[in-house]
């Protein structure tokens, strides 16, 4: 018998135990996911453990030092292990757990009966148990594709009222009954809190197909939301979900891609169905009709041009500029050195986001000629007010302009001499947090007595009070307010405090207000999901009230609908678009980079979709040529740039050029992804050819309205390699095809419309269209644009 048991436990790749040796799974039905850097901190169910018979076992392939906690998709504090003081993981634990990988791993999680846990990583040697095969015929055929206007009708996002018929079906007999099942998505925070509410469960009914059945339905959506929708389906075996599919979503919690369905059984658990999502927006919804023209400069105001060397921060100078919170900033001595990054051995102070360079907004004025020439008219700016840090997300004076980076009269003369050219000017902001040293907290006593945290010690009397929360029985001064992302630095706000609503928009001198009246053509808001809804509707009436056209973009990460209801914002910087597009242009599937942008035609309303912020690179994630491989073959790391650019120049939205971007400029992680701009004049070496392939790139977006307005239709190719995407405007069509092989590649295409011949607007050729269709080549690691009838 213990023979046996060996053995048995030997398949099972566990030490061998006695059969009392095994219990019950000690967080009961709850599933625990690996969430780190290895994955964007999401809970895929590739990174789920499994627990067997006496641990929660997962395998796991990595390479390198990755940071991570273990827990459920909700992040429930009794279901997160965290990181200790010594490194190991505790359950509420507020670090992080750091290994180091090198291959294929088993990772082993006890948990003993007084809740210490204790994680184990070894060579592989876990065998997951094989998932029960689903056999049921009746149920595996039957079908629904969200995007087919057989299964469901119409498409897309609609405003309130919009009545929708769904359908399913298969060719085959067996399917008994099926239920559409409609819920309202209840969501909150950066995806923590996530849940559905049922809505209704409408019996579909049947009719002949075939051999096989087919059931319809109908539901009018009659209020604004984001709505959860699936179908249960039964046939003489049992009882199946039939929902959205498995695809990752990048950045985001909710798995499925939408499009054609799957097929599983129906769980027990009704949290674990992959539901489609329905937006539902109101109908007076409106983005700013210019907000479809858009090329935007994305520029880190400290590291783009020193227009002023007088206002520059000096080490001992005394003034405002010249001092981080208690001690002396640190100055680079060129411009076109490397940032400095602690601990490094660059010959930095152990300081963070405290040396800088220069950069101001005069060098952004005196360099408005050459964004134009660009091909861009739009500035999106990172913050520019009074903050001792060098990204100025830790604000100190919300209605003054860094003296680092001039006077408010400079912000004035950019935005008058940037709309001379055409050029609209976004500042950007956090209404979530402050900084430590401001005359709102005044940590440090920098500012005079009257902050709600003077000098270390809570002030009730200040008239800033209000606006955090204080725990006065903590005896540590960081642990007396929550600094965000526990962050001291970074006093959170109480968003609730009336006080704060007024100065941030409220009153008539508001920070919202006061910008807009000096030039300002709208606001790009920070962590937007860590301020409640119910401010940002307030706040976008009174954005809206003061400058109708003004263009209101958030900061979001994930699938961002909810706050596309025609209430909160008009754009997001598009980060699914980002990951999608880099990850295509570096060799993976473009079946993977059609799906994640299918989502998003498909869930967010048109007016928002052809405004999103199209990134590429930005200053919290690395540079695309860093993600291309600048440091392996910096040539091919160039042309799988110019592939993205290609890509996002003929996509809706409003692409978007992180400075440097446009003459090679790379760099990893933060500080790397915020170096200064590399002038000539300044000892840098700008790639002149790639410039000019920008400028050629964006010229043709701008002289083809097709590419700027023109609407989106189903994709008419998708392998790994090539993507064929049609755009419609009036009478006018155009074909986008991209190839992101090192090899030409041909492919048939049959047209979704008439055409007799398509001219290539690059390279000048005329394409004969025979019965409907075009033999098309295209060109390795680039794309070619087709335009007619």
């Amino acid at each position: 018998m213990m023979k046996t048991f060996a053995l048995l436990a030997a398949l099972l790749s566990i030490a061998p135990l006695s059969q009392a040796a095994c219990t019950k799974p000690p967080l009961g039905d709850a599933t625990l996911y690996l969430r780190g850097t290895i994955n964007n901190w999401a809970a895929p169910d590739e990174q789920a453990f499994e627990y067997r018979c006496d641990a929660y076992y997962l395998n796991l392939k990595a390479q390198g030092a990755h940071e991570f906690k273990l827990a459920d998709e909700d992040w429930t504090p009794a279901l997160t292990f965290g990181g200790d003081a010594k490194g190991n993981p505790a359950r509420g634990a507020g670090g992080n757990l750091k290994r180091q990988f090198s291959g294929e791993h088993t990772l082993r999680l006890a948990i003993a009966a007084d809740g210490a846990a204790a994680l184990d990583i070894g060579p592989q040697t876990f065998k997951p148990t094989p998932p029960e095969p689903l056999t049921d015929r009746a149920a595996l055929t039957t079908r629904f594709d969200s995007r087919n206007a057989g299964s469901k009708s119409p498409f897309g996002a609609q405003p309130k009222g919009q009545a929708f018929t769904f359908q399913i079906g298969n060719d085959v007999p067996g399917l008994l009954r099926a239920t559409l099942v409609i819920e309202r998505r209840r969501m909150t925070g950066n995806q923590e809190q996530l849940a559905y509410e049922p809505l209704a469960r409408i019996a579909m009914k049947p009719a002949p197909r075939g051999l096989g059945t087919g059931f319809s339905a109908s539901y009018r959506f009659d209020e604004v939301g984001v709505f959860g929708y699936w179908f249960e389906i039964e046939t003489v075996q049992g009882r199946y979900a039939l929902q959205n599919n498995k695809d990752a979503v990048y950045w985001t919690r909710e798995k499925g891609a939408m499009g054609p369905g799957t097929v599983e059984r129906l769980p027990s658990n009704l949290n674990r169905v992959r539901r489609y999502r329905q937006t539902i927006y109101a109908p007076d919804f409106k983005v700013p009709d210019w907000a479809k023209d858009v090329v935007y400069y994305y520029v880190f105001p400290e590291r783009f041009r020193n227009g002023d060397t007088a206002n520059d921060p000096r080490p001992g100078g005394g003034r405002p500029q010249d001092r981080y919170q208690d001690r002396d900033v640190e100055r680079h001595a060129t411009w076109n050195e490397k940032p400095f990054k602690p601990n490094t051995g660059d010959g930095s102070d152990a300081l963070f986001n405290n040396d800088f360079f220069g950069g101001d907004l005069q060098g952004l004025t005196t360099k408005l000629d050459y964004i134009k020439g660009l091909g861009a008219n739009a500035l999106y700016l990172t913050p520019v007010f009074r903050a001792p840090s060098n990204h100025k997300y830790d604000a100190a004076d919300y209605k003054q302009i860094d003296p680092a980076f001039g006077t408010n009269a400079d912000f004035e003369r950019l935005c008058t001499e940037a709309a001379k050219r055409g050029i609209r000017v976004i500042p950007d902001t956090s209404l979530n947090h402050v900084g430590a040293d401001s005359p709102y907290f005044n940590r440090f006593n920098n500012f005079p007595a009257g902050g709600a945290f003077d000098g270390g010690r809570i002030n009730p009397a200040s008239p800033y009070a209000s606006w955090f929360k204080f725990k006065p029985e903590e005896k540590e001064a960081d642990k007396q307010y929550q600094g965000w992302a526990g962050v001291a630095d970074l006093p959170e706000i109480d968003k609730s405090s009336p006080s704060f609503r007024a100065y941030a928009y409220r009153d008539n001198d508001s920070v919202t207000n006061y910008w807009l009246d000096r030039g300002a053509a709208g606001w790009r808001m920070d962590v937007a999901p860590w301020v409640p809804d119910d401010f940002w509707r307030e706040w976008r009436q009174a954005v809206k009230a003061r400058k109708p056209d003004a263009l209101t973009v958030a900061e979001t990460w994930f699938d961002a609908s909810k706050y596309f209801l025609g209430d909160m914002f008009d754009s997001t910087m598009n980060y699914i678009f980002r990951n999608a597009v880099l990850d295509y242009a570096a060799g993976q599937s473009g079946q993977q980079m059609a799906a994640n942008l299918e989502l998003l035609r498909e869930a967010y309303p048109p007016q928002a979709f052809h405004a999103l912020m199209n990134l590429l690179s930005t200053h919290d994630q690395p540079r695309a040529l860093h993600h291309f491989g600048e440091d392996r073959d910096l040539a091919l790391a160039k042309q799988r740039l110019r592939l993205a650019v290609f890509f996002q120049m003929t996509y809706p939205g409003a692409p978007t050029i992180y400075y440097g971007d446009e003459v090679g400029l790379g760099g990893g992680d933060d500080p790397y992804n915020r170096a200064p701009y590399p002038w000539a004049d300044q000892g840098g070496r700008p790639d002149e050819a790639l410039l000019a392939d920008f400028k050629r790139l964006t010229q043709l977006r701008h002289d083809l309205p097709v590419l700027r307005r023109g609407t989106l239709t189903a994709p008419l190719h998708v392998d790994d390699h090539v993507v064929v995407l049609a755009r419609q405007h009036g009478k006018t069509w155009a074909l986008t095809a991209t190839n992101n092989s090192s090899v030409a590649k041909t492919v048939s295409i049959r047209l979704s419309f008439a055409a007799t011949a398509l001219k290539d607007v690059l390279g000048g050729e005329v394409i004969a269209v025979t019965n409907g269709a075009i033999e098309l080549t295209v060109p390795p690691l680039f794309g070619r644009v087709l335009v007619g009838p």
